[in-house]
């Protein structure tokens, strides 16, 4: 009986070990997957300022107007006026829609019949 339970023991220390063995390597190779991961959103963000940098530079209202004055025969624009602006009060903004009101248990209180008729009940006074 006991050579029964020495043999049981060793597997399970055996079993054990090879789990353990698993899981560190598993670890291992996530810790490492980790790490590339977080090196490629450092390339992401450097490379994201370089290109807020560019588009900063390329939109420097100094160029732009260069821009516009060296095309400005060949895009067709026309001088900018005071009288092509509007004021905020001509802008149309939707109206929400009104919700609809939905009567779940409607109560008569007008003591009145269908046919319009004054309804009485017992004392006279409406319940």
């Amino acid at each position: 009986m006991r050579s029964l339970l020495y043999i049981v023991t060793a597997l399970a220390v055996i079993g054990l070990a090879f789990w353990a063995y698993r899981e560190n390597y598993q670890t291992q190779s996530e810790i490492a997957r980790s790490e590339q991961i977080n090196k490629e959103i450092g390339h992401a963000r450097a490379r994201l300022t370089v290109l807020r940098a560019e588009w900063a530079y390329l939109n420097r209202p100094d160029r732009l107007r260069d821009l516009t004055e060296v095309n400005y025969e060949r895009l067709g624009l026309l001088p900018l006026r005071p009288d092509q602006f509007g004021k905020v009060d001509q802008i149309a903004f939707p109206m929400p829609p009104e919700p609809e009101l939905i009567i779940t248990n409607p109560v008569d209180v007008s003591g009145m019949n269908s046919a319009g008729e004054v309804v009485t009940r017992g004392n006279g006074v409406f319940p």
